[in-house]
C-alpha cells in the first residue's frame, strides 16, 4: 500500500506516493530525476548516494523514502543559488578535487555540513568529516586542499 509523503527537495515543494520499502536514493534518482547522489556500494559504506535531511548528512540508500515525510532534502544541486557555485564548490575545481567525480557530491555535502558546524576546521576535523566518503582517484589530498583553502577565503 503506497502512502503520500510532502517534501522539500532543494527549496521545492515534493508530493507523491511511494510504497514502504522505497528508498530515498531511488525516489530522488529514477523518480525526480536528481543526479547527484548515485548508488556505489548499497549499504551506506561509500558515501555517493549523499544528500542532507534537515542540514545533516545521510546515506540515501539507507533512508526509507517515508522518513523524508515533512524533512528538507538536499542535493548537491540544491548547494548553488542563483546559479553561483558556493565558495566550496568553487574550491573543488581550482583544486582539481574530483577526476571521475563519483564521490563529488558526497564529499562537498560532507564539507558543507562540516563548515556550518566549524567555520575553520583544523586538519583532523576535515579528515573525519570526509572519513565516511570513500574516492578512488585522487588520493583524497586535493578535497582536503579545498576544503582548507575554502576556510582560509571565508571570514574569520
Amino acid at each position: 500500500m503506497k502512502q503520500t509523503i510532502s517534501f522539500i527537495l532543494n527549496d521545492r515543494k515534493i508530493t507523491l506516493d511511494v510504497a514502504p520499502q522505497e528508498i530515498l536514493l531511488d525516489v530522488l534518482r529514477y523518480r525526480l530525476g536528481v543526479k547527484s547522489p548515485k548508488c556505489g556500494c548499497d549499504r551506506g559504506d561509500c558515501g555517493t548516494c549523499t544528500v542532507m535531511l534537515n542540514g545533516k548528512t545521510v546515506r540515501s540508500c539507507m533512508v526509507l523514502a517515508v522518513e523524508a515525510d515533512k524533512q528538507r532534502v538536499t542535493t548537491l544541486e540544491g548547494l548553488m543559488k542563483d546559479g553561483q557555485l558556493t565558495l566550496l564548490q568553487q574550491a573543488f575545481l581550482e583544486n582539481n578535487s574530483f577526476q571521475c567525480g563519483f564521490c563529488a557530491p558526497g564529499m562537498i555535502l560532507a564539507a558543507t555540513e562540516l563548515l556550518e558546524k566549524h567555520p575553520h576546521p583544523d586538519l583532523a576535523q576535515i579528515k573525519e568529516a570526509l572519513s565516511g566518503n570513500l574516492c578512488r582517484c585522487t588520493g583524497y589530498q586535493p578535497i582536503i586542499d579545498a576544503i582548507a583553502g575554502c576556510t582560509k577565503k571565508r571570514n574569520p
